[in-house]
């Protein structure tokens, strides 16, 4: 198996702060330092920084007191941002029964280190889960079952059985 090494071009920090501002624009607002500021809950300074350095990468459009705007280069950086934790809080949430708070704090710190092909892996499990005859709605309350009482439920063991005798 080859390893594959994950190659960012931004800090998570960075993506923090280009996701932020796709999220603030596709809600229909402009974007302002302040939302941003308070959206990350950051100071202003800080922001203004960030948005120096976007800027400088050729990411945002920002002037002094005005508004931010993703250029194309930095819509596509934010969306791949965004795929990632969305198909990360999904998998924590749906495949793996995991409050919706915690996972989607887990999504946001996983999201700037997972790499291309175990993110890819996240994304078909989920489909397949979905899919599979075993899928939803059975698939995640089984998943439950064998959390809460640590053994798999009677259903999963005759799958199991059938699926032994199939290969003998």
């Amino acid at each position: 198996m080859v390893k594959q090494e994950i190659q960012r071009k931004h800090t998570p920090s960075m993506e923090d702060y280009l996701e932020a501002i796709a999220m603030l624009r596709g809600a229909g607002k402009v974007v302002r330092v302040n939302q941003i500021s308070q959206m990350l809950k950051v100071r202003m300074p800080s922001v203004t920084s960030a948005l120096k350095k976007l800027s400088e990468q050729g990411l945002v459009m920002h002037e002094r007191y005005g508004y931010v705007e993703l250029t194309t280069v930095g819509y596509k950086a934010a969306k791949d941002v965004i795929r990632r934790h969305k198909a990360l809080s999904r998998f924590f949430a749906e495949a793996l029964d995991i409050d919706q708070e915690t996972a989607e704090k887990d999504a946001c710190r996983i999201e700037h280190v997972i790499s291309p092909l175990s993110l890819e892996r996240v994304i078909k499990f989920i489909e397949f889960i979905e899919a599979c005859p075993l899928g939803e709605p059975n698939f995640p309350k089984r998943y439950k079952y064998y959390l809460e009482h640590g053994e798999l439920p009677e259903e999963c063991e005759e799958c199991l059985e059938k699926n032994l005798k199939k290969r003998e």
